[in-house]
């Protein structure tokens, strides 16, 4: 539905550093967020996501901090998420310049809180994460889509159907849908196309397609498959693949995106 496809480097933040992982777990420190975030809107990056990834209040502070030095360096969209509780959370994180909010956890136990950012701050401001990964076969029944939304990284799986609760959100106020798959998350074998596919049935909304990037061929696929954006983290902070190097994979496919000049 985007006129044009976005192409988003992820920065999972704990402790004031990037970090990340397989399936959420054993992370490793992969650098310095502003340094980071600045070399991808250098390489053309049309917007940057910060996942605090820890979210404690402890951490909250260092966030606050990454984000204004972020916003300093970098003039693309920054979309910060992790352990927004409240419309206060979410000023606080604009003012120090955010630009859009992911929400997660905090929906799921409250999902009146959408309606209340979206209210106060507009739906170009919220953007729901969802983790979302595949039903055991023993609770099919319940989860008719075949997709449940977890929490806590996806070790702990809630009751609510991924397309069920996109749809919620949507008509609370949501703006944006980020779908990460848990099951592909840090596995570098691709974007669940699946999963793409039946959120762009159920979405008025754009959707960002998250997780299992791995090679440059993998992008194309998860456009075409209803994406109007694609996010990636570890082949980006590896120095594996540049913004470029998707950004000309989609268009050889096709598939406009936004011309940007390459900083030397």
């Amino acid at each position: 539905m985007s006129l044009v496809t976005r192409v988003i480097p992820c920065l999972d933040v704990a402790g004031g550093r990037v970090v990340k992982g397989v399936n959420f777990e054993n992370l490793r420190d992969m650098g310095d967020p502003v340094e980071l975030a600045r070399l991808y809107f250098d390489q053309g990056a049309d917007e940057i996501t910060f996942l605090d990834v820890t979210a404690t209040v402890d951490e909250r502070a260092t966030t606050y901090d990454v984000v204004r030095r972020t916003a300093e360096q970098v003039f693309i969209p920054l979309t910060v998420g992790g352990g927004v509780r409240s419309t206060d959370d979410v000023a606080r994180l604009l003012s120090v310049g955010a630009d859009k909010i992911g929400v997660n956890s905090a929906a799921i136990a409250r999902p009146e809180l959408l309606d209340e950012i979206a209210d106060r701050f507009g739906a170009q401001v919220l953007v729901l994460s969802l983790d979302v990964k595949r039903v055991s076969a023993e609770r099919a029944g319940q989860i008719p889509s075949g997709f449940v939304v977890t929490t806590h990284g996806g070790r702990t799986e809630t009751d609510l159907d991924a397309l069920a609760w996109a749809r919620e959100a949507i008509e609370r106020g949501a703006g944006e849908l980020l779908v990460n798959s848990i099951d592909a998350d840090g596995t570098r074998e691709g974007f669940d196309l699946e999963l793409v596919s039946l959120m762009r049935e159920v979405s008025s909304v754009p959707v960002i397609a998250s997780g299992g990037a791995g090679a440059v061929e993998h992008f194309a696929p998860a456009v075409h498959a209803g994406a109007d954006a694609v996010l990636a983290a570890s082949v980006f902070h590896s120095g594996q693949l540049t913004v470029g190097d998707v950004k000309a994979s989609l268009v050889a496919a096709g598939i406009p995106v936004r011309e940007t000049e390459v900083a030397a």
